[in-house]
């Protein structure tokens, strides 16, 4: 019997696509395309099944249909480069002050929102995890990097606790589906914004009070050249390499591995440069969120279709967890006293982070959107290390791992 080396030896040799360079083709050729169809097409079913899933699941049949090879020199520099430099680069985004001084106590809900999701994990995984493999505690972990921060996070978190192809799959897969049904709620949501600021006692004024906060705070973003993406990929990669040198010097323990304090190290220093001059460099965002994507795709495509099997008992578990983050949010509206719209804007900050936040954000009070972006900025600053270093050790201990 073979092993699964020489099972992914073979089928990288009797893979159609063979070649680094056409296997990195492929993958960012089909990150484009989904982009691309969205925008031409303008379907509304991208409303619903985001281009994450139809990213990272293309390159799943691709591999499992022997197109593309199940090994590749691509995927070892996406996971060891590529991953860390899109760290580092949406970290450089991160301004909590101003997100702050213009919400303020909304930032409040997004926090407690945040604690939410730390224990709603553990305790939608005690419910189901007699129903999933005995590591499907790192694709619970993975997931809470997504739902506290973003993307980014979901994927740094996986690789931080060890997660294989099949468990961020599943993590994906419950992410696009919670969403499809979370998002309408948020939006939602507005129809009863006048009881419900009255149930939490709005002070008068405080959405007028907000919105100035963020004209005040507007600022464009500088014309986006060459040169500022030659900074940006050296400051990144100056960084990753600092990170790879150091992280192997650090004790390991039962939470901390070397993989956990690259990623740790990493998030760091991208926090830390947030507060220096390179935070005004433009393009950061973006080129970030160009190789995360591509990065997906990677993941989808060292996965096999086997962890299918699993994703009902995951999605109930995914499903308890979530209404664990609404009563949160919920408590924490009542508690602080605020309105509605800054309620759903730190829901979608969590749970569906920079890209799902302004959408919320332009339904309930378009001048806020601005700000909700900000506020998934401050998720994708603590959503590794408390994936990391709370949920995923939490998880796996009501496992019994």
């Amino acid at each position: 019997m073979m092993t699964e080396v020489e099972t992914a030896l073979e089928t990288a040799e009797t893979a159609l696509i063979t070649s680094d360079v056409g296997v990195l083709a492929t993958l960012v050729g089909v990150a484009a395309f989904f982009f691309w169809l969205e925008r031409a097409t303008r379907w509304k079913l991208f409303q619903y099944v985001v281009p994450l899933i139809w990213i990272y699941a293309t390159p799943v049949v691709l591999r499992n249909t022997g197109i593309l090879p199940a090994d590749s020199g691509v995927y070892d520099v996406l996971r060891s480069i590529g991953l860390p430099v899109v760290i580092v680069l949406l970290l450089v985004d991160v301004d909590v002050g101003a997100a702050v001084r213009i919400m303020g106590k909304g930032v409040g809900v997004m926090l407690i929102g945040t604690a939410g999701i730390v224990i709603g994990a553990p305790i939608g995984y005690f419910v189901v995890h007699g129903w999933l493999e005995p590591d499907a505690w790192k694709g619970f972990a993975a997931l809470s990097g997504s739902w506290i921060g973003g993307t980014g996070n979901m994927a740094a978190v996986s690789e931080g606790v060890g997660a294989s192809p099949e468990q961020f799959g599943l993590a994906v897969l419950a992410d696009t589906v919670i969403y499809v049904a979370w998002l309408p709620l948020l939006l939602a949501s507005k129809n009863f914004a006048e009881r419900f600021n009255k149930w939490t006692g709005v002070e008068e004024g405080r959405l007028e009070k907000i919105e100035a906060a963020a004209a005040a705070e507007a600022t464009e973003e500088g014309k986006i050249q060459m040169v500022h993406y030659l900074f940006l990929g050296a400051l990144a990669l100056l960084v990753t390499w600092g990170a790879v040198v150091a992280a192997p010097l650090l004790p390991e323990t039962a939470i901390t591995s070397t993989g956990t304090w690259l990623i740790l190290l990493i998030t760091a220093a991208g926090i830390a440069l947030s507060f220096t001059p390179a935070k005004s460099v433009p393009g950061s965002h973006n080129l970030a969120m160009a190789v995360l994507y591509v990065f997906v795709a990677r993941m989808g495509a060292t996965a096999s279709l086997e962890g299918l099997a699993q994703a009902p008992a995951f999605l109930l578990g995914t499903a308890i967890w979530i209404m664990v983050h609404g009563v949160f949010v919920l408590g924490a509206a009542y508690l602080l006293k605020v309105d509605v719209h800054s309620a759903a804007i730190a829901s979608a900050a969590n749970v569906g982070g920079a890209a799902s936040a302004p959408v919320v954000a332009a339904f309930h009070r378009e001048s806020l959107v601005p700000v909700s972006i900000l506020m998934a900025l401050i998720g994708y600053a603590i959503g590794n290390p408390l994936g990391l270093l709370v949920v995923a050790p939490l998880c796996r201990w009501v496992g019994g791992g």
